[in-house]
């Protein structure tokens, strides 16, 4: 299964986003994979459980990205976490 979101995040998938992000998908079972998508088209795809590999994509505020995984659940749990455009932000 697979899923493409914008990234909301005004700092991208950096350091905190990619953190959150990679936190929930090493919580999950079954292997979960992001790729960039350009153009249409997804690029090589990553471990979404890996902080580095996530923050290697180069991912943007307002890119487009495609997660892969095995259940429904941690795909939607996921999109929420890249479509939330207060993570990451400074706090107030």
């Amino acid at each position: 299964m697979y899923r493409r979101v914008t990234i909301a995040s005004p700092v991208g998938l950096h350091a905190r986003p990619a953190s959150l992000l990679a936190k929930a998908a090493a919580d999950h079972q079954g292997a979960v994979k992001l790729a960039k998508v350009v153009d249409g088209e997804a690029g090589t795809p990553v471990d979404a459980g890996s902080v580095l590999a996530l923050m290697s994509l180069g991912a943007a505020h307002g890119d487009e990205v495609e997660l892969t995984a095995d259940d429904e659940q941690i795909l939607s749990e996921l999109a929420e976490l890249l479509e939330d455009e207060h993570e990451g932000s400074p706090a107030h």
